[in-house]
């Protein structure tokens, strides 16, 4: 119990230094909230490696710190429903065993952005929001695969090193 602690405790920390890492790099592709989803990579190893439960709440706490920390309350309702969408769409693509980590990644990736256009086609009362998808398919998509590529490493390397921590 107490190994599981101390690592759930070391991804809140490195996804909440990813967080603010990403916060500091200017991505400007003309189209607010492209980003690179580092967060994400610990998302991923945490659902391989200890499970839902612990993805989920890794997720959520970290979308609320970082929200308090270097956003606002309209960037912590975008993040969630990014944030949660991509998680239920990458257990999903997961429990399917169709795809790699990789994959699961990409899912994740484009699934955000198709959550956080959602809750922004809501917000403003305004279906041309969805004109943005192709653009954040693509960002959501490429983001996806880098982080699924090095995600893929490094669940390798940790059920290695320490097994599975999984719920």
């Amino acid at each position: 119990m107490a190994k599981k602690a101390a690592y759930m405790g070391m991804l809140t920390a490195l996804a909440f230094v990813f967080s603010y890492i990403e916060s500091l790099l200017p991505i400007n592709l003309g189209i607010p909230g492209v980003k690179l989803g580092l967060a994400n990579l610990v998302v991923i190893v945490a659902l391989y490696t200890m499970g839902l439960r612990a993805a989920f709440t890794l997720s959520l706490v970290r979308i609320i710190l970082a929200g308090f920390t270097f956003g606002n309350p309209a960037s912590m309702v975008y993040s969630l429903a990014g944030g949660m969408l991509s998680l239920l769409v990458m257990v999903l693509g997961r429990k399917a065993k169709l795809f790699s980590v990789t994959g699961v990644s990409v899912l994740g990736g484009v699934f955000h952005n198709v959550g956080q256009i959602l809750v922004a086609m809501l917000v403003m009362e305004n279906a041309n929001l969805a004109y943005y998808l192709p653009v954040l398919v693509l960002s959501g998509t490429a983001a996806g695969v880098l982080i699924g590529i090095m995600a893929a490493i490094l669940v390798k390397r940790l059920k290695k090193a320490i097994g599975d921590l999984g719920y």
